[in-house]
């Protein structure tokens, strides 16, 4: 009699402990992650908005770069002859890029230009001993046609992309050039490339930055490529537009831009001290008071990273990185002397703070934590303008960026939550500077290897060791947001499961590996 009563008493005592940590510790946590969340939100969407609102403007007046600055064509001097072209280097910096090194190569040999007014430079920084000779062997194939093309290597790879930048302009006859375009090994511009963009730079000496858009060769590979396709392209139709437009200023994205070469010695040169070294670049230049372009009409083909693994890298660096570079640039920003109040304010509030610091925060946090944590506590209220309406607008204004992907948006919306939860970590990565805020592993292309090997078939793509493609973080979101939904379905009338089931099903997919294409083991 005594134990049972004693058993009641214990069973009373933590009742009360759990009300008393429910009531006064969970439920006021939960309710300030709410409203931190909702302000979150209408920042996004008042980003998304203004940016939406920039481009706009922008496509109705018609206020495009050729209307804004002068770009008339270079011609040949009747007496200089090609003389009157500036002098151009061509930077192709790879590693291991067995499957494209060719195509951009090739592509950058057949570029319009005076042959004796362009060299073309190739950092080959590869390991691979066979595809060092590959590269080498089509440099000297193409040196052999008469193209005045440089292979060069070094003993090491520190700095990784920036180190071998920063090295390729130590050359002698880079000090000949006036301008320097830059391509990825998987970038193939047209032949027209150099004379639609090298004379924004040759007549507006205040011009630091011509970037082209990106074109994706593989982008209906599969649903994955198809998808990125659509955030890729809102990136350079809405936001690089906006920042053309509005001050002159954006994030140069690494490749298929020309730069002044005054201009990065201006900014101090290339650095190596985050991931990425493009938009370091970039900041510095534009605090400097120089003014960046883009040719949304001038097209660079290119390679959407194919496999989950790939694309889940990639997303890593280009989140970390902009994060960790907001930390070491923050004071300098503020202290800059040759700029607006304005554009100070616009690169830490717009530029990093809206767009890479709590886009990510909040479509990880809001969506794929609070609300469903939320569903456990009957107390917590979000209102529907919060969990439907903004992310709604916020979701139709991306779907803008390719319109005819437009029936994939949900797919897109599920995706999306799921990378949103590395593109979270790694913000905390680089604001904190943890462990691998440096951490730089080169984008896997494909090229036409799958194309070009039919017999990839597949029973053979699955060939691998199963256990090696599975996701812990993803499958462990999974199995949160089942148990969420099946709470919900049980003990509220909010449907919330209705958008938790769907949710779960894509992280459990992401977290098994099927996304993507698979790419056998022995490759």
């Amino acid at each position: 009699m005594a134990a049972s009563y004693e058993g009641l008493l214990q069973s009373i005592q933590i009742a009360d402990a759990w009300y008393m940590v429910r009531s006064f510790v969970l439920i006021p946590i939960i309710n300030l992650a709410v409203v931190l969340c909702l302000i979150m939100s209408f920042m996004v969407l008042f980003e998304k908005t203004s940016m939406g609102l920039i481009s706009l403007y922008a496509k109705v007046f018609r206020r495009r770069p050729y209307r804004v600055y002068k770009c008339d064509p270079i011609v040949p001097d009747e007496e200089s002859g090609s003389a009157a072209f500036p002098m151009v280097l061509v930077q192709i910096p790879m590693y291991n890029e067995k499957e494209v090194y060719r195509l951009s190569i090739g592509a950058a040999c057949n570029l319009e230009w005076p042959g004796d007014r362009i060299i073309i430079q190739v950092l080959d920084d590869s390991t691979d001993p066979i595809v060092k000779d590959l590269v080498k062997t089509e440099c000297t194939m193409w040196l052999n046609k008469g193209k005045n093309i440089r292979y060069e290597t070094r003993s090491n790879r520190n700095g990784y992309k920036a180190g071998a930048l920063k090295e390729g302009m130590k050359h002698p006859y880079v000090s000949e050039c006036e301008f320097i375009a830059m391509f990825d090994a998987d970038f193939q511009p047209e032949p027209n490339y150099l004379t639609r963009t090298v004379p924004f730079l040759f007549h507006n000496p205040d011009i630091a930055l011509v970037q082209a858009r990106w074109l994706f060769v593989n982008a209906n590979e599969c649903l994955m490529t198809r998808v990125q396709e659509m955030s890729m392209d809102y990136h350079f139709k809405v936001e690089q537009e906006s920042g053309s437009t509005s001050c002159a200023f954006f994030g140069y994205n690494g490749t298929a831009g020309v730069w002044r070469i005054s201009a990065i010695s201006d900014a101090g040169g290339w650095a190596d001290r985050t991931t990425v070294e493009d938009m370091d670049l970039a900041v510095r230049a534009g605090l400097r008071g120089w003014k960046f372009v883009y040719l949304g009409d001038t097209k660079v083909k290119s390679e959407l990273p194919s496999t989950f693994k790939a694309y889940r890298y990639q997303q890593h660096r280009w989140s970390c990185g902009p994060a960790n570079l907001f930390r070491k640039m923050f004071w300098d920003i503020v202290l800059a002397k040759k700029v607006s109040v304005y554009k100070k304010f616009y690169v830490i509030y717009h530029f990093f703070i809206a767009r890479r610091i709590v886009s990510h925060l909040v479509t990880f946090a809001f969506y794929c934590v609070v609300i469903p944590f939320s569903v456990f506590f009957a107390e917590i209220k979000i209102p529907i303008w919060g969990i439907v309406y903004i992310p709604t607008a916020i979701t139709l204004m991306n779907a803008v960026g390719k319109p005819r992907s437009f029936h994939l948006i949900i797919f897109w919306v599920l995706f999306e939550n799921v990378m949103s939860m590395h593109r979270c970590k790694a913000v905390f990565i680089g604001l904190f500077e943890a462990g691998s805020v440096n951490e730089w592993i080169v984008t896997e292309k494909l090229g036409d290897m799958l194309k070009g090997n039919p017999s990839i078939g597949i029973a053979k793509k699955l060939n691998f060791n199963i256990w090696k493609k599975f996701n812990v973080l993803e499958l462990t979101v999974g199995l949160f947001l089942l148990v969420c939904a099946w709470y919900d379905f049980m003990h509220n009338s909010n449907f919330y499961y209705v958008y938790f089931v769907p949710q779960s099903i894509t992280f459990f997919i992401l977290g098994f590996g099927y996304v993507g294409t698979i790419i056998p083991t022995d490759k």
